[in-house]
């Protein structure tokens, strides 16, 4: 399996929809979007073996697959979509202020950016009481966690990553949609993954302050000037959420979601007799 697929425990969320229960789950036949991204859907700098399968969130990100020559490529919807669906009947905890989430980098690459001025920022415009959840490599500092915490935020870490296989966190996206659940609002200073996740999970969505910049940013897909002009409605303090739940219907891939058979037999995990071909 390709190390990518086990980032955030997709794998596991996959395999647990699939009925296979929440222990290590089988390879799969394929490479799965492990973030949302305006370009393909595979991640830059990744090794990929030509005309393996390409499992995208969104048919917006076949599309655009399939425009730069990539041809077996499948929309399944995006793994946070199936854990919204196993979690559907739970009760609604009652929502309270805003989780923040400044934009991260990784290993390869730092953000550079102004967190006392983002602060700032938060403290002016939100209403109620803030979390901030900082990716674990933000949170690993300690000079930059100690900046929100003495700011008097609420701050977390949804947990790591994972990376070439090892450290792999089964519960991130269970962590992640509990803290959803219990805010309002979702925010950022990028149009995100967490921002669809936010909305999906039934929060309020902004994004505004500065952007920040990532240390040899990938220009290829235009970057966050493209964002901004491809999705003006989903920036600003306030947000139309009737057009942000629209759009993140889309780009989750929601209405794409296979059925626990279907998927056991694309991710190339179905016995013979369950074949639906």
């Amino acid at each position: 399996m390709h190390h990518a697929n086990h980032f955030y425990g997709h794998a596991h969320v996959l395999a647990r929809y699939a009925g296979l229960g929440d222990g290590h789950p089988p390879r799969i036949d394929g490479y799965v979007q492990h973030g949302w991204n305006i370009g393909d859907g595979l991640a830059p700098g990744h090794p990929y073996a030509d005309r393996a399968p390409s499992l995208l969130w969104s048919e917006q990100t076949r599309r655009r697959a399939w425009s730069v020559g990539r041809r077996n490529v499948t929309v399944i919807g995006a793994p946070f979509a199936y854990l919204l669906a196993m979690r559907a009947a739970e009760p609604a905890p009652e929502r309270e202020g805003t989780i923040w989430y400044p934009f991260h980098g990784w290993e390869g690459q730092h953000v550079k950016g102004d967190h006392r001025e983002l602060i700032a920022r938060i403290r002016d415009t939100e209403p109620g009481p803030v979390t901030v959840c900082l990716y674990w490599h933000e949170h690993r500092m300690r000079r930059v966690r100690r900046l929100y915490e003495n700011a008097g935020f609420r701050v977390v870490c949804h947990g790591y990553r994972g990376h070439w296989w090892k450290d792999t966190d089964p519960s991130f996206l269970d962590r992640q949609l509990d803290e959803l659940r219990r805010h309002r609002r979702v925010a950022s200073n990028r149009l995100t993954s967490a921002i669809f996740y936010g909305v999906a999970a039934g929060c309020e969505p902004a994004v505004y302050g500065d952007p920040m910049t990532l240390a040899d940013e990938d220009p290829t897909f235009g970057g966050t000037a493209r964002i901004r002009r491809q999705w003006p409605e989903l920036h600003g303090e306030r947000v139309h959420l009737a057009t942000a739940v629209e759009i993140t219907r889309a780009e989750l891939g929601t209405d794409h979601r296979y059925p626990p058979a279907a998927l056991r037999e694309l991710l190339g995990w179905a016995t013979p007799d369950e074949e639906t071909t």
